[in-house]
């Protein structure tokens, strides 16, 4: 059996902090995705909740872990930056598609390009 170490009280309450706070931005993110009328308004919420949320909850496993180790654990900062590299260039790859799909079809309420053409 392995031996449980208890989190200090200070540590525990930040933990819990940042998970509720991540966990409710990726909450709001999903309720966004499924909520907002148009791809554009709609591919934004997630972007966001799935960023600052995870970003959050990666934070409480980095203090949890380094109260618990005595030591710095910061592995987690690799993922944060993999998240926060993708997440954007996901979303303006999706973007630029489906602007490009609208144009092509012809899709009224679509913007024009940035030269004023249709």
């Amino acid at each position: 059996m392995s031996h449980v170490t208890d989190l200090p009280v200070w540590a525990a309450l930040l933990v819990a902090f940042f998970l509720v706070l991540g966990s409710g931005l990726t909450l709001l993110g999903a309720i966004g995705l499924v909520r907002f009328e148009s791809f554009y308004a709609r591919v934004h919420a997630p972007t966001l909740g799935t960023t600052w949320g995870a970003g959050a909850i990666l934070i409480a496993s980095i203090v949890c872990f380094t109260v618990l180790q005595s030591r710095p654990v910061l592995h987690e900062i690799l993922i944060t930056i993999f998240v926060v590299v993708t997440t954007p260039v996901t979303l303006m790859l999706l973007a630029r598609a489906a602007l490009y799909r609208d144009r092509t079809e012809g899709t009224p309420g679509v913007p024009k390009d940035a030269s004023g053409r249709d």
